[in-house]
Parts: structure tokens; sequence; C-alpha cells
């Protein structure tokens, strides 16, 4: 038994984020001092029979096909979204005027005047608020920032960002929530991520000049026929930042052969730092301060020294994992739930990656280089 008090968690979604918040919530539990005995109290889906199972398999006490009543349940105290993109506004709209913490999925909403209503509802009631931008808590990348920071590089010259996967590769794969004009497209499902990681390695973002096509114009529509596709396959950008640094950024659904390479290049007068998430226990350092002769990039691999890596083992090499990282984010939330620390990343720093998204896509219809707001 534990004194802390309970924090009930509601769950609206089953599925693959849906499973990783749920192991980010077991799993922050085990390694983690936290402020709070989590309870994962009820799980709503689409149907009662998709949300009695998802309940069972996840270890909800229970289940409901109405994400409305999940929400107006006075015992549960943080909503979880897991739902598609375009139903967050309203479910997070609702759990805000109910007085819950919401924790959010990625992207918080297809449009930023979206997020903004969302971020200035929640800051009116107080209420504490997560976006899933888990690859941020990274001990690597949390490494990356402080050599940055430390001026262990220099002064910044160039970054490189991607974030590359090939599941939407195949021509003949169907139409789904991500092709919807409203907010989706491969640099708001996935180039918000890469987006993400460089403002948090170098800060803002300033100006834009971008760059989105559609390669695939139709997909199956399941009902036998087709249906246009008006979103983008690949967005990239050219972005200046407000340290004087320039770059490049891009997210692509569409690279073939490419499972998951969330990865940066960092160009400095003193060194270069090169990661990949493919190979996330690692992060590449230059130094130009080695001798000539000596010089090349050597990996510093994750080990207890960067925290908090040593709450899952206790040895270098062994490796952590990507639910590992919805534990860290889990784990950080709570915190700030608990008033122990800041909010990791909240619903005003998931408008601040909307806003890039929609600028990014706006300089590319006008062919120009845009400040953003």
């Amino acid at each position: 038994m534990t004194d802390k008090p309970k924090l009930r968690i509601g769950l609206i979604g089953s599925g693959f984020m849906g499973k990783a918040h749920v192991f980010g919530f077991a799993t922050a539990g085990k390694v983690f001092d936290l402020p709070y005995e989590i309870e994962l109290h009820t799980l709503a889906d689409i149907t009662t029979e998709a949300a009695t199972r998802a309940a069972r398999d996840f270890g909800f006490a229970r289940s409901t096909d109405d994400w409305r009543k999940l929400v107006a349940d006075p015992e549960i105290d943080v909503i979880d979204i897991t739902a598609p993109n375009a139903l967050h506004k309203e479910m997070a709209l609702a759990a805000i005027a109910a007085g819950k913490h919401v924790y959010c999925e990625k992207p918080l909403a297809p449009l930023a005047a979206d997020a903004r209503e969302m971020a200035e509802a929640a800051e009116a009631k107080g209420i504490k608020t997560q976006v899933g931008f888990n690859y941020l808590c990274n001990p690597m990348l949390g490494l990356a920032h402080d050599m940055i920071a430390g001026g262990e590089l220099g002064e910044i010259r160039g970054y490189r960002g991607l974030h590359a996967e090939d599941y939407m590769a195949d021509a003949a794969g169907p139409f789904t929530f991500r092709h919807d004009p409203a907010g989706g497209g491969a640099l708001a499902d996935i180039g918000s991520h890469a987006l993400a990681t460089a403002e948090y390695l170098l800060g803002p973002i300033t100006e834009v000049m971008g760059d989105c096509v559609t390669m695939i114009a139709s997909r199956p529509d399941g009902k036998g026929g087709t249906r246009k596709v008006e979103v983008d396959d690949v967005g990239r950008a050219f972005v200046h930042f407000a340290n004087g640094a320039q770059g490049s950024i891009e997210g692509n659904w569409i690279a073939t052969g490419r499972k998951m390479p969330h990865d940066f290049e960092v160009y400095g007068t003193k060194g270069a730092l090169a990661f990949t998430q493919e190979r996330f226990n690692e992060l590449h350092f230059y130094s130009t301060a080695d001798a000539p002769g000596r010089r090349g990039f050597r990996r510093i691999e994750a080990a207890p020294d960067h925290a908090p890596y040593g709450r899952f083992c206790v040895a270098a090499g062994h490796q952590i994992g990507f639910n590992d990282l919805k534990a860290i984010e889990v784990a950080g939330y709570l915190d700030a739930i608990a008033g122990k620390a800041p909010e990791p990343f909240n619903f005003r720093a998931g408008l601040g990656i909307q806003t890039l998204v929609e600028t990014i896509h706006r300089s590319s219809r006008e062919k120009r280089w845009l400040s953003v707001p």
C-alpha cells in the first residue's frame, strides 16, 4: 500500500498510441518516484466491444463507448487523448471545461487557431497539459542540448533535421485520417517531431521557406473508388533560427525503406553532433580540439551518467526504448501536475509547433520566405 494520492486516468483511444501511453504510465510507476499512485480508471473507444476488449487488455477497470461520459466522470483526474487528430480539440476543450488535466498526442490540433483556443482555455483554468513529443525525452537529446548550450560546439552555423518513414510509400495504401485536408500531411504528422527537436536544441525558428509536395495524387477510399489526396507526402523547409543559425528540416512519409530516422546534424565552429533515431542510444560528436590525424566522429553511448537512463538500467550499452521515452514523458508531466516542475511540453508549446507547420505550408504555397508569427 502507498500513502500517495491517487491520480485516475481516463484514456480515449486504444490504437498504437493508446497502448504506448499505457506502457508509459505502467513503466513510470515502476521506475520513478512519482508524486501519485496511478489508477487506470476508464477507457473509451468507438464501440462497446472495442472499449471492453481494450480495457481488459490494457488493465483499465472500466470502459465506455462514449468519451463524453469519461470526461464528465468526477472520479477521473486526467484525460489522455490518443484519438484521431481531428477530434483532439473537441475532446480537450470538454475535458478542460470539466476541470481535468489533459495529456494529448501530437499534433495538438488540425489548425493553429484551434491549438490557440485549447492553450488559452487550459491556461485560463489552471489546467496542466502535455503534448506527446516523447522523442524530446531521450537522454541523448538532453545531452546534445547541454553540449550546445554549454558552448562545446562553439557558434552554431548549421542544422539539418529529418523525420522519414515509409508507411505511406505504397500508392495502393488506403486514404486515412492522416490524409484529412484539415491538419493532415507528412509535415504535420511526423515533420512536427523534427521541428520540435530543432527548436529544443537551438531555440526558436524565426523564418521559413517551405516546399511541400504531394507525390501520390489519390488513394483507395475503401469503398471501391478513390479519393483525392490534398496533403503533403513530403514537407521540407529551409529555416533561420533566432540565434543566427540556419538549416533545413524535412518530414517524409514516403521514404521507401526508411522506418525511423528521426535524425539531426548540428555544425558549430568548435565541433559537430550527429544523431539518428534508428540508433537512439548513441550520439556522435566531432571536436576540432582533437589533434590532426586523430579527428573523427566518436560515439557517446547512453549510460547511467545520462539521466534518467539509470532509472531503467544500471549499465551502459544495454539501451532504453521508445516506450521508455513515454515513461519519462509521463513522469515529467505528473511532476508538473503535482507542482514540482514546469510542464515539459504543454499546449502553448504545441501551438508553437502547429504555427510553424502552417507557416511552412503557407510559404510553400506562396513560394517565398515568411517570418514565423
